[in-house]
């Protein structure tokens, strides 16, 4: 653990420079991982190749030196698992068989059967292992039960994840049924992942801002909890980190309602209400808008000295606020880092 900065953090420690490391940061932002994914043929053929799934994950650690290595996979590989069908539309994204009824949901396995399915992913994991430099920290990572349900029930991303509301609204039962589904089946990969190699869980619930009231507690912190609760059960020393993108003010005490380890911040949270509000419960990760990874330039090293100041008194894992994306210039990672490790 000495020579890995973000177990340190996770753990409580403030650090003179914190661990960085960036979702998404295999992507398609980077030459190596296009034509990686060409050789694989497909996203879904590259996440299912240990090999060339170990391959992509080790690129930008290469390339930028990060504190973590994190999984190259998918949230949607669990239904998958579960029996949905799942396939991806170029340029479109991922499509799923949709889950509305009591009768879809009989066609869903049991969540202690996913492993086969999802024995590969935990092969990537081996390997990586194996490959990564001593100090690089593995991160693992699931999608949270309300946000897969999203993709289950509409058979798509949606902006407002409308369907999924509409369930919940019109038949609660087949609705809670299926988060309850996905509950077990997130419990079961993750735990593989840790037997596989993984040192750090990520659990992230992109589409956790849209849960208003008491649903936000029902759906997006009560499985978060159940997930936390067993995982540390069975691995009593691996932290998590959650992720509830877009729970605004609901950031605070989301750690200790559901016993994360960290609560990742997006880019729309205020950063002397975070450090006063959610970093005095622990380690918080964050939170660099996303564009500045695309337009750079003095804004990007601003920014990034400004989060790296206000989150400077206490536990703080560097990261952006959302996935970085394709049309990001490589160019300003480096930049990013500099700022952050003050080169």
């Amino acid at each position: 653990m000495a020579d890995k900065t973000i177990l340190r953090a996770l753990a409580g420690e403030t650090l003179p420079v914190p661990p960085i490391w960036m979702m998404r940061q295999a992507g398609r932002y980077l030459p190596e991982y296009r034509a990686t994914r060409a050789k694989a043929g497909d996203f879904l053929s590259l996440c299912y190749n240990p090999e060339l799934a170990a391959e992509v994950t080790l690129q930008p650690i290469r390339r930028y030196g990060f504190d973590a290595a994190i999984l190259f996979a998918d949230i949607l590989l669990v239904p998958q698992a579960l029996g949905a069908d799942l396939w991806f539309v170029t340029g479109e994204g991922p499509r799923l068989s949709t889950i509305t009824s009591e009768a879809d949901m009989a066609r869903l396995g049991d969540p202690k059967d996913v492993h086969e399915t999802l024995s590969p992913i935990y092969q990537t994991l081996r390997i990586l292992k194996g490959e990564l430099p001593k100090e690089t920290t593995l991160i693992g990572f699931a999608g949270a039960p309300w946000t897969v349900a999203t993709y289950m029930i509409a058979g798509r991303g949606t902006p407002d994840q409308g369907p999924a509301h509409a369930l919940k609204g019109e038949n609660r039962p087949v609705f809670e049924a299926l988060l309850s589904k996905i509950t077990a089946a997130t419990i079961e990969y993750l735990s593989a992942q840790v037997d596989a190699g993984a040192e750090v869980l990520k659990l992230f619930d992109s589409w956790a801002g849209s849960l208003e009231g008491e649903d936000f507690e029902r759906y997006a912190v009560r499985p978060a909890a159940e997930i936390i609760a067993a995982l540390k059960a069975r691995h009593p020393d691996v932290p998590v980190i959650a992720f509830p993108r877009g729970a605004g003010a609901r950031f605070e005490g989301f750690a200790k309602a559901t016993g994360a380890d960290c609560v990742a911040l997006d880019e729309g949270t205020d950063l002397s209400w975070a450090a006063s509000h959610v970093q005095t419960d622990g380690c918080v990760q964050g939170n660099l808008a996303s564009r500045h990874m695309v337009t750079g330039g003095e804004d990007l090293v601003r920014e990034t000295r400004a989060i790296v100041d206000a989150f400077s008194n206490g536990p703080h894992i560097f990261n952006l606020g959302h996935g970085i994306t394709p049309d990001a210039d490589p160019d300003n990672v480096h930049r990013m880092i500099e700022a952050v490790r003050g080169a």
